[in-house]
């Protein structure tokens, strides 16, 4: 599978995809609002749903959608959460 990266990257980059857990009992689970419209009410309504399973759920929001996440907040969610979900909504 061929993915483009829609940052300025200008050499094609092989990446590994990142290992998937089994399953997400005792996880803490990163919800990521990157910021575009109607976003946050997908991520409510996934947030729900988690908390109804009695997962652990952590919310974090970009700045601005407009450009990669801060450091300090990739930083934040990394060391916060096991696994996150971002929502891309318009």
């Amino acid at each position: 599978m061929r993915l483009l990266d829609p940052t300025s990257e200008r050499d094609d980059t092989r990446r590994e995809r990142a290992p998937r857990p089994p399953g997400l009992d005792g996880l803490r689970i990163g919800l990521l609002d990157i910021g575009k419209p109607r976003g946050n009410v997908f991520l409510d309504r996934v947030a729900e749903h988690l908390a109804a399973r009695g997962l652990t759920v952590e919310r974090f929001r970009k700045p601005t959608f407009t450009k990669p996440a801060p450091v300090d907040l990739r930083h934040e969610i990394a060391t916060k959460c096991d696994v996150v979900i971002e929502a891309l909504a318009d």
